[in-house]
């Protein structure tokens, strides 16, 4: 069964930053200077979640166009399913709980598939780098003519 994640009104700048600051505070202090720096609410939950449908699924999902799929897509495209799906139950059941196991995921995942920009081996570097492409995409949709505020 796919994960399918619903249509939706795009984060704004301000909870992309949110996120991507418990996520930065993290990775440089690690759980204890997180939890000092935000607190963890159930907004916090929602966004990282937001966040880890928006880093995840692009890179597990099956593109249905692609011309060398083979078994090991699928099986991609299946751990994406799951791991989202079990970050979704997790902040439904007790968001407040979820925020640093989310957060962690996130973390592990950039860490394990997404490639460093830079190539130093820097998972800082990369957060940056998508905090500031998520930024950007959420002031161009906020922005727009017509756009949900």
């Amino acid at each position: 069964m796919p994960y399918l994640i619903p249509t939706r009104t795009p984060l704004t700048p301000e909870q992309v930053e949110r996120g991507f600051d418990y996520l930065l505070a993290l990775q440089t202090g690690g759980g204890t200077y997180a939890a000092g720096r935000v607190e963890a609410t159930p907004e916090l939950a929602f966004v990282l979640l937001r966040l880890a449908e928006d880093i995840i699924w692009p890179v597990t999902a099956v593109d249905g166009e692609a011309a060398d799929l083979c078994a090991d897509s699928f099986v991609l495209n299946e751990v994406g399913c799951v791991l989202l799906s079990a970050l979704r139950d997790w902040a439904r059941d007790s968001a407040t709980t979820a925020v640093l196991g989310i957060a962690r995921s996130i973390i592990r995942f950039v860490e394990n598939v997404i490639p460093d920009p830079d190539d130093h081996g820097d998972t800082c570097a990369t957060l940056e780098s998508m905090r500031d492409e998520h930024l950007a995409l959420a002031h161009a949709v906020h922005s727009a003519p017509g756009a949900h505020r």
